[in-house]
């Protein structure tokens, strides 16, 4: 594994954090679309990248407010492709894309939306395309929410054996501890991003299902500045927590790290602008010995981009380790 060293051109967490969304192209790879009819009577869009049959398959989960084509996600089903590997980006629900509108948002069929803790849609389209494919090796990385969303999976599921090896990309490890880092003026800034759309969808869920009103305070929705204001109003009672701080306990998978028997990387940067360094030590410390961690001094949130024309270390790194412990089955 090659050492990070940051461009030199992108100094500091933040424009590491903001160059591929200004710079990078969501159109990277072409997509076949599938919707998956859910158990409870929803759907899940899958964004696939075709190969050839029997080919290993990288599942990649997203951000917060991410999609298929956020523009790591695109990166990371690139570099699988370049390995003549098949890819499937989930989107979480609510947060599929139109194709031919990227800005529009599809709806979801049931009154919820999705958060870092929930695993249910994720064990679900994993367990489905296991039983399709067999003998297909899966594989899968998680950015950020997604991160979390597959550590925790992992923890919950420590004996599993569809997926042959994961790695976690600047991951919330502990979403309370994140949660508050971000309220500062700067912060304020991705989590106005954020709170941008994810307003609009609670709003939405109310409008619909008039019977979840009561479970939110659609005041307090409207007047949240913060992610714990948002997840203390709306998240966390719409999904069945107390609020912000149960929901932050039972899903950040610092508590689940310590569980995990398949072979994880964990990549993190000091500087991400999302999480203080501190967790970072503390998420090392709490997990098992199946989890290689690389913290990187440098790189921001997502970012990691290299070299005098933008390499992007962290997917280039996470599918050569991917692609290590592929190889040593």
């Amino acid at each position: 594994m090659t050492a990070f060293v940051p461009a030199w051109w992108l100094p500091g967490p933040h424009l590491q954090t903001a160059w591929g969304s200004i710079a990078r192209s969501r159109r990277r790879v072409a997509f076949v679309r599938e919707v998956l009819a859910t158990p409870d009577g929803d759907d899940l869009v899958l964004d696939h990248v075709a190969g050839a049959a029997g080919s290993p398959r990288l599942v990649v989960l997203h951000g917060l407010e991410g999609s298929s084509y956020s523009v790591y996600v695109q990166g990371f089903l690139a570099a699988a492709a370049r390995l003549g590997w098949r890819g499937t980006a989930l989107n979480f629900r609510s947060c599929a894309r139109d194709p031919r509108r990227l800005s529009r948002m599809l709806r979801n069929r049931r009154p919820r939306l999705y958060h870092s803790g929930e695993t249910s849609d994720f064990d679900y389209v994993i367990a489905s395309l296991a039983s399709r494919e067999p003998e297909t090796p899966l594989l899968a990385i998680g950015a950020s929410l997604g991160g979390n969303v597959l550590l925790k999976w992992l923890g919950e599921n420590p004996g599993q054996r569809m997926i042959v090896a994961a790695a976690a990309v600047s991951t919330p490890y502990d979403l309370a501890a994140g949660s508050r880092h971000l309220e500062t003026p700067l912060g304020r800034l991705y989590v106005g991003g954020f709170l941008g759309t994810l307003r609009p969808k609670a709003l939405d869920v109310i409008e619909r299902f008039p019977q979840t009103a009561a479970r939110i305070d659609r005041g307090r929705l409207l007047r949240s500045l913060s992610l714990w204001d948002f997840d203390d109003a709306t998240t966390g009672p719409l999904h069945g927590f107390a609020g912000a701080e149960d929901y932050y306990a039972r899903s950040s998978s610092i508590n689940f790290l310590g569980r995990i028997q398949t072979s994880t990387l964990c990549l993190s940067a000091q500087d991400d602008p999302f999480l203080p360094a501190g967790v970072l030590d503390r998420a090392r410390s709490a997990a098992s010995s199946a989890v290689d961690f690389v913290t990187t001094r440098r790189g921001g949130h997502i970012g990691f981009v290299s070299g005098r024309r933008a390499r992007y270390w962290a997917e280039e790194t996470s599918l050569g380790w991917l692609q290590e412990k592929l190889g040593a089955r």
